[in-house]
């Protein structure tokens, strides 16, 4: 087995850094906990990202992106805005119960926003923003650019999310 590159070093950490803090959020995750999940030290951690924000920005970018292209290719070449919520809600189901993870971290973001921009912080409110709006046009224009029917996709997946944070089953996501 050959070395591992610092990129791919780099991908565990945003990896193991979605899983901290999707439990813990920003503030209750330790960069030790990250390190001690991927198997490194504090000091080669904070050699591959100047700092915890950068990390927390990471996996935040990424579990949006995932999120975004779930919903990206579950659409892919379905016609009709009926059948692309179905094959949409199918896989915001199958990212709820395999990697919700991926769902909480998000949560996670939103709720760090209001405390970092109370606090003269705004990356993490336009890094939210951005892929916010990324997700929303995703699935908005999947959907035909129905802005009622994206909203209620996004309202039961929210409610879904919610449970699942909650240890309860998704079942309340269309």
């Amino acid at each position: 087995m050959g070395r591992i590159s610092a990129q791919e070093r780099r991908e565990s950490v945003i990896r193991a850094a979605i899983a901290e803090f999707a439990i813990a959020g920003y503030h209750g995750t330790t960069t030790a906990a990250i390190a001690r999940r991927v198997g490194v030290t504090q000091p080669y951690l904070f050699r591959l990202f100047p700092d915890k924000k950068a990390i927390f920005v990471a996996a935040l970018t990424r579990s949006m992106e995932d999120t975004r292209l779930a919903f990206e290719r579950a659409a892919e070449g379905v016609e009709g805005g009926e059948r692309a919520l179905q094959a949409m809600t199918n896989a915001y189901v199958q990212l709820i119960s395999t990697r919700p993870e991926t769902l909480l971290m998000q949560m996670q973001g939103y709720v760090t926003v209001a405390a970092a921009e109370a606090q003269g912080d705004d990356l993490i409110g336009e890094v939210v923003r951005a892929g916010w709006m990324r997700i929303w046009e995703t699935v908005h224009l999947s959907l035909g650019a129905d802005a009622d029917d994206t909203a209620g996709f996004f309202a039961y997946g929210m409610l879904g999310t919610t449970r699942a944070a909650m240890g309860l089953p998704p079942n309340a996501v269309r």
